[in-house]
């Protein structure tokens, strides 16, 4: 073999590792039921998936965020609580919608920690407002959590409790409080009858069953109930509850959506949801108002009480005294002097009220509390602007406790503004304060003028007018106080939410978010066919097996020289048997093929030629193979001999009914002639000389004289020397035998002999080690995915055998079964 024919081996061999696309697919093709198998098995799993998983619904509403005006605020109205603006309200709804303390209100106001259950194909449904009863529990009391309580109407007055309980013990939430705790449980099955409409009182639970009116109630129907953890039902809401502005054009308007199981649940969590929040801002927004009305009640019940001890004292004067009235001179002093004093008792009321605050600045830190200045008659813009804007401050630092860490930055923002707006304040009522006692001072030296002027009237008159001055003040400051608090509840009762409802949730059908069964399908076919894929990609990847003639041309250049199907026969001797078989045309085919190799071969004519058959392991068809050429060239009338070089595994003695006592090994240790180990068969011009026992040193005997002695004696006898030799690939016996082998066959046994082996063979092809070589291909089978390229070349025997050549010529091998009658009786309809 020439260098470049060397080279060209070294590349193909290298080119054996590289991943056989075709070769994949034709095996992914010839496991078309496996991929199959597969993906039905996926789909029905989706299936099994999409009707056991529940429904998944979203409904949204909408809502307007609004800076919304009192309608009775009017420059004149001398009470203002329309501070803050639109600026930044939505941002609040929003965060005031994923705090705790809202889902908690909607979720008690709705009660959603009572599941009202039903059994259902695949698991217990939550009919909700569909159960014809409903509970009152008694929130003082524990419930049981987690554990469904069966509900079966005896009739329409009597109702079973029965559930199963599998600890001693249970968790039980009081939802008073919700505070939880621990109660003892019987253990096994329980069940109580009770009265509809009678309290059931039960160590694991208390509540009271109603019948709906409208719903009928059939008997022996089962329903259950089942007490969730308030806790956790609040926070499963609270992240499944989402809000968002409805478009950048209307940035004021929110769609608040809700994703679960029950539709009729969502509806009433989004309607009450948008009555709690606008309820809460309200409160909120009023709360200004109702701080200044609390205010003003105090003061007025003071004044009130005041009022009444200087009309019980007026009286009292009167008839002790039968002092009715003074001169009109010392009347309008009287009166002047009533000015000044109501005039100082205003002006007191505001110094109080200034200390009061600068109090409550100093030493509270939570500042929603703070009255109107302007109760008061305080008229100082910047004192309301900044008591105004602190109490906002205030308000919106509370809203963000319940969704924001203490410590953030926003805090620590806001607390600057409201320290920075308090110090301003404070300076101002330093201020203001000054002025008032100066005012003050004013008051009380005018007063004293006019008192000295009362001083010369008789005690009882000046005693009358002094009665009578407090009474009068009183009168005014209570007028006053009542006229304040009227307008304090006038504007109260009229602002307006700044959050109202645009579109109500409402179930009119759709909402079906999941699961997604496409989605589902989708997934189970990509994975009913993706895992089988890899499945055989790792198989083909470490199978190492040669399974077609294709992959030998690929590995090899070692010429094919036959095939030769799977036979089942009970005996080796299927061309002396079955002469008419497709396996025993494959013979015919492969000595065929023999003659042009013996013809290009340069040899004397008259010797016997001699064919080597040998295989990389055990199990790959020598011995059948040996047997079968032997007996095709005995049978077109050469005189044959078949010679068992196998000495370690002697084989060929069993097919033609012969022992194994004398053979080869005797001939070759000298202990009998050739003629006495020669065994002559059934089958015409066919001898058989068989291993013999086996020997301690068989590679030996094969290298002795004795052994070239007897080759060269049996080409002068015999027109074919068949020999049967050991593998190849686990003893050196037949590399010995080369030197004696006109041609040499090696098996190769389809998917059963590995790639590797056939790198053995072609180094020593190489080598020159062995020549005129060629493969036979066994256990072949003619199929579309593999030997493209032998279909009918080399598959005349057995491949193209089996079709219109086969049918004609060759015995029909396989009996039909029921299935291939009646597909024959249908082709023939």
């Amino acid at each position: 073999m020439t260098q470049y024919e060397y080279d060209d081996q070294d590349q193909m061999e290298s080119g054996g590792m590289t991943f056989d696309f075709r070769g994949y697919l034709f095996k992914v093709l010839n496991l078309w039921k496996l991929v199959l198998l597969c993906v039905g098995a996926a789909l029905t799993i989706a299936y099994l998936i999409n009707v056991r998983k529940q429904n998944i619904y979203k409904l949204d509403s909408l809502i307007s965020v609004e800076n919304d005006q009192n309608p009775f605020f009017t420059a004149n109205t001398s009470i203002s609580f329309n501070w803050g603006g639109v600026s930044g309200k939505v941002g609040k709804v929003i965060t005031s919608l994923q705090t705790r303390t809202h889902n908690e209100k909607v979720v008690d106001s709705l009660q959603f920690y009572i599941d009202y259950l039903k059994e259902g194909k695949y698991r217990k449904e939550d009919i909700y407002t569909d159960a014809p009863f409903f509970i009152e529990i008694d929130k003082q009391k524990g419930q049981l959590l987690n554990q469904p309580l069966g509900i079966r109407f005896i009739n329409e007055s009597e109702f079973e409790i029965f559930t199963e309980f599998e600890s001693d013990g249970g968790t039980v939430q009081f939802y008073g409080d919700k505070h939880t705790g621990r109660v003892a449980l019987p253990i096994g099955a329980y069940s109580k009858t009770f009265t509809v409409g009678k309290p059931v009182t039960l160590p694991f639970a208390h509540f009271t069953l109603f019948t709906k009116y409208e719903q009928t109630i059939e008997k022996n129907s089962e329903y259950f109930i089942k007490f969730l953890n308030f806790d956790q039902v609040v926070n499963s809401y609270k992240n499944t509850l989402k809000a968002a502005p409805f478009s950048q054009a209307s940035s004021s308007v929110l769609r608040l959506s809700l994703s679960g199981h029950n539709k009729a649940k969502i509806v009433d969590y989004l309607n009450a949801t948008t009555a709690i929040l606008s309820r809460t801002e309200l409160e909120r927004k009023n709360l200004y108002a109702t701080n200044t009305i609390k205010f003003i009640d105090s003061s007025l019940a003071s004044v009130n009480n005041s009022l009444k001890d200087f009309s019980d004292e007026m009286n009292t004067f009167r008839k002790e005294n039968k002092v009715f009235d003074v001169g009109a001179e010392m009347t309008e002093v009287s009166a002047r002097l009533r000015e000044y004093e109501m005039a100082k008792e205003i002006e007191q009321t505001k110094l109080n009220y200034l200390n009061a605050l600068e109090d409550y600045l100093r030493t509270k830190t939570n500042y929603i509390n703070i009255a109107a200045p302007s109760s008061v008659g305080i008229d100082e813009s910047n004192i309301q602007q900044s008591v105004g804007k602190i109490t906002a401050l205030a308000i919106e630092r509370q809203s963000l406790e319940y969704t924001m860490k203490e410590g953030s930055e926003l805090f620590k923002d806001l607390d600057r503004r409201i320290n920075a707006e308090k110090q301003v304040l404070l300076e101002t009522i330093d201020a203001t304060k000054q002025t008032i006692r100066l005012q003050l001072n004013t008051i009380q030296r005018q007063a004293a003028n006019l008192e000295s002027k009362l001083s010369n009237l008789p005690e009882d008159q000046q005693q009358y007018l002094k009665i009578q001055r407090k009474l009068d003040i009183s009168q005014e400051a209570y007028d006053v106080y009542m006229s304040k608090r009227s307008e304090a509840a006038i504007v109260k009762a009229a602002n307006i939410s700044d959050i109202t409802s645009i579109d109500d949730a409402k179930d009119i059908g759709g909402g079906f978010i999941g699961p997604n069964k496409s989605l589902n399908y989708m997934m189970g076919l990509m994975i009913g066919f993706f895992l089988p894929m890899l499945f055989i990609f790792i198989i083909y990847l470490l199978d190492n097996t040669i399974h077609g003639s294709d992959e030998v041309e690929r590995l090899s250049k070692i010429p094919i020289l036959g095939l030769i199907g799977k036979y089942k026969y009970h005996n080796n001797l299927v061309v002396f048997e079955k002469p008419k078989s497709a396996v025993a045309e494959s013979f015919r085919s492969i000595r065929s093929s023999l003659q042009f190799i013996f013809k290009k071969q340069e040899s004397n004519q008259k010797l016997g030629k001699t064919i080597m058959i040998t295989s990389s392991v055990s199990g790959e068809g020598k011995t059948f193979t040996s047997i079968n050429m032997a007996t095709v060239y005995a049978l077109s009338g050469k005189k044959t001999i078949l010679l068992g070089l196998d000495l370690r595994k002697p084989k060929i003695f069993g097919d033609f009914e012969i022992t194994n006592d004398l053979g080869v090994v005797n001939y070759l240790i000298g202990e009998h002639t050739l003629e006495e180990v020669i065994n002559h068969t059934k089958v015409d011009n066919l001898d058989v000389v068989p291993s013999g026992p086996v020997p301690p040193n068989p590679s030996e005997l094969l290298m002795s004289d004795m052994m070239t002695d007897l080759i060269a004696q049996l080409r002068q006898d015999y027109d074919m020397i068949i020999l049967d030799t050991p593998p190849l690939g686990l003893v050196t016996d037949a590399l010995q035998l080369t030197q004696f082998a006109d041609a040499t066959i090696f098996m190769v046994r389809l998917d059963y002999t590995k790639k590797g082996m056939l790198s053995l063979i072609n180094a020593k092809y190489r080598m020159g080690e062995v020549k005129n070589i060629s493969f036979v291909l066994n256990f072949y089978k003619h199929k579309t995915n593999h030997n493209y390229g032998y279909g009918y070349g080399y598959g005349y025997g057995y491949g193209y055998g089996y079709g219109v050549y086969g049918n004609a010529y060759h015995e029909n091998d396989k009996k039909k079964g029921v299935l291939g009658r009646i597909k024959g009786l249908l082709k023939r309809i």
